[in-house]
C-alpha cells in the first residue's frame, strides 16, 4: 500500500494516510477520472467501506479527496446515518482528520494559509473555493490548452467537458452567468471553472 500511495500523496501525508485507512477498514481503490467527481465513499452491503478517488488527482487534491471521503466514513460511524452527507458532523470530522496535515511539511508554503483558510468552514467540494481552486490547480498535469471563465473576454465562446457550447456573460456576484447556444438557457460559473475557449 506505501508504494502505491507514495505515487498519490505528499511524501510527508503517506504514513498519517495509510494508519487512518486501516483504522477505518477502508477499500481503496484509485481509479480512472470521472469528470463530476472527484471520490467517493460508499458502505457496502457486507458492512466493509469502499473509497474511490480519481487516479488523475495532483496529489494535494488527491489528499484533500481522501480525507473528505474518509470524514463521510467517520461521521456516519460516529453520528449515525441519518446526518446530512455534508451537515456540521462532517463538516467538524473533516476538519478534525484534515488538521494534522495543514502545514508546510505537507503542502507547499504558499498553499497553506488557502487550505487553513478554506478548512475554517470546509465546503462539500475545495472546487467552490474559487482561490483555493486555483492554487492547486497549478500542480495539475496540464494535458492540453484549457483556460478559466474568469480570465476570457465577456462574449467569448467556449465548451464544457460533455461538449456544450457556451457564451460568457457578465459577473453576477461571484459567478458569471453564460448561456448555452443550443437552448439559450442560462447557467452560472465558478471563475475557476476549466474550459476550451473557441476561437473564431
Amino acid at each position: 500500500m506505501r508504494k502505491t500511495l507514495e505515487k498519490y500523496l505528499p511524501e510527508r501525508a503517506v504514513a498519517l494516510c495509510i494508519t487512518l485507512i486501516k483504522d477505518h477498514s477502508v477499500n481503496l481503490k484509485i481509479v480512472n477520472q470521472r469528470v463530476t467527481r472527484h471520490g467517493d465513499y460508499r458502505r457496502l452491503p457486507d458492512g466493509s467501506h469502499k473509497i474511490t478517488v480519481n487516479a488523475s488527482l495532483n496529489k494535494y487534491r488527491f489528499l484533500i479527496t481522501l480525507i473528505h471521503e474518509i470524514a463521510h466514513l467517520v461521521a456516519f460511524e460516529k453520528f449515525g446515518r441519518q446526518i446530512k452527507p455534508h451537515g456540521l458532523e462532517w463538516k467538524r470530522t473533516f476538519q478534525g482528520l484534515m488538521l494534522p496535515f495543514i502545514h508546510p511539511d505537507v503542502f507547499p508554503n504558499k498553499v497553506v494559509p488557502l487550505v487553513a483558510n478554506h478548512f475554517r468552514n470546509p465546503s462539500a467540494s475545495s472546487d467552490t473555493d474559487a482561490r483555493l481552486s486555483l492554487a492547486l490547480k497549478q500542480y495539475d498535469e496540464q494535458l492540453k490548452e484549457n483556460s478559466y471563465v474568469f480570465e476570457i473576454p465577456i462574449g467569448s465562446i467556449f465548451r464544457i467537458h460533455n461538449g456544450k457550447i457556451f457564451k460568457k456573460g457578465n459577473r453576477k456576484i461571484k459567478r458569471y452567468e453564460c448561456s448555452e447556444l443550443a437552448t439559450g438557457k442560462m447557467y452560472l460559473f465558478q471563475p475557476n471553472a476549466e474550459v476550451e475557449l473557441i476561437k473564431d
